[in-house]
């Protein structure tokens, strides 16, 4: 299955990863380091040269708008919105702090991404495979490169799709703000 070359924008800082608390799909808006990040990604992207008719599909959450505002005018795209770009639903750990939840499981910042997986009444890994799986059927045999502007755990279980990843590759992934991950041909370049 062939796919076209990506590059893969995670959401600027927010309010609450300022604070180290757990969105999942709840809403929050970048801080000023945020918007600085997403200007830093928009200008990576004018570089770039994309062509023209280049898609940039963005997660409809309000952190990913406000980061495709500014991300993606310099280079000249317009963001199609996409539900399936989502991130990972954490049910009712939704709000909490990081620092409370790893203390009550006796974890540490190492299970982040699992305890993502884990939420009660949250989505599991088969829910976000399945999700984002469909997002990138839909991408074989494009050839023009593809932006994508998501979330972390998304993300992550983009590249662990597309690069043939195990769970424990995939929970090693970084998950980096203010820049562009190119992905293509089943690796991974970062572009800062």
């Amino acid at each position: 299955m062939t796919h076209p070359t990506l590059y893969l924008l995670r959401h600027g800082q927010t309010d609450w990863n300022r604070d180290r608390r757990i969105q999942g799909q709840r809403e929050s808006r970048l801080t000023d380091l945020g918007r600085e990040q997403a200007s830093a990604q928009g200008r990576i992207l004018a570089g770039l040269g994309l062509p023209p008719g280049t898609r940039a599909f963005v997660s409809p959450l309000w952190r990913t708008r406000e980061t495709a505002e500014l991300a993606l005018a310099p280079a000249g795209l317009v963001p199609i919105f996409d539900d399936r770009l989502k991130e990972v639903g954490m049910g009712v750990w939704e709000g909490r702090m990081w620092a409370d939840l790893l203390a009550e499981r006796g974890a540490s910042e190492t299970d982040i991404f699992d305890l993502c997986l884990t939420a009660p009444g949250g989505e599991d890994i088969a829910a976000m495979t399945t999700r984002i799986g469909a997002f990138i059927d839909e991408l074989r045999g494009l050839t023009d490169p593809v932006v994508v502007v998501s979330h972390g755990i998304a993300l992550c279980v983009l590249r662990g799709l597309l690069r043939g990843l195990d769970h424990a590759e995939l929970a090693a992934l970084d998950r980096p703000q203010g820049v562009v991950i190119e992905l293509e041909a089943g690796a991974e370049r970062l572009l800062s």
